[in-house]
């Protein structure tokens, strides 16, 4: 008996990355691209059309980012399982995927061998994570959230969730603005996130700072 198909929606932003994708599932007989979305948004929208079995999910992307797209499709199709598929593995972003229900993260030098198992995987009900992922993931795990971010750090955090500018941080903790700047790259990274709303966002949502 023939087993039946894996329905996949590929999402990515570069539309030769989400081409060269779908040409790769191609090559196997049990996996059946249904669509290609160009951005999270497009993402929940075909995902609530199509009913994939996987949604290969990439993360940073316009309009909506893959982890908040992954969110809000498991909100609507709970069976949905959702992998990640990024060139990105920054600690923030790979906890934040995971926490929003994302059962596979995956790089995308990753050889195809690899993807199909991981993707075969992911149907049968087991978690893939790509080796370095898995390793940096329990090194999170391993510390309290607040120790992945300085003192120093999580002042200029609270200040930015008030929505002060550089200078305005500068002058209330007694730095220089490229010092502020500096803080907020390392900021960022950690946190995972692209600018100082997502940075705020986030940091509310683990505890990082109260909801000042």
């Amino acid at each position: 008996m023939t087993p039946p198909r894996v329905r996949i929606l590929v999402v990515d932003d570069h539309p030769i990355v989400r081409s060269g994708i779908s040409a790769v599932l191609a090559t196997q007989a049990d996996f059946d691209v249904i669509g290609e979305a160009a951005d999270g948004a497009e993402a929940v929208r075909m995902a609530a059309d199509l009913a994939p079995d996987i949604v290969l999910m990439d993360l940073r992307m316009p309009n909506k980012n893959g982890v908040d797209a992954t969110a809000e499709i498991l909100r609507e199709r709970p069976a949905t399982r959702i992998v990640v598929l990024t060139t990105y593995a920054s600690d923030g972003e790979m906890l934040r995927a995971i926490e929003a229900g994302a059962v596979g993260y995956l790089l995308k030098d990753v050889r195809h061998d690899e993807l199909f198992r991981a993707l075969r995987a992911v149907v049968r009900g087991e978690r893939q994570l790509a080796p370095a992922v898995a390793e940096r993931l329990m090194a999170q795990w391993k510390r309290p959230t607040k120790a992945a971010l300085t003192g120093r750090e999580l002042d200029v955090l609270r200040c930015v969730a008030r929505g002060d500018g550089n200078r305005a941080i500068a002058t209330a903790l007694g730095i220089a603005e490229p010092t502020v700047k500096a803080h907020l790259v390392r900021i960022f990274e950690k946190l995972g996130v692209e600018n100082r709303t997502a940075a705020a966002r986030v940091a509310r949502e683990h505890g990082l700072i109260s909801g000042e």
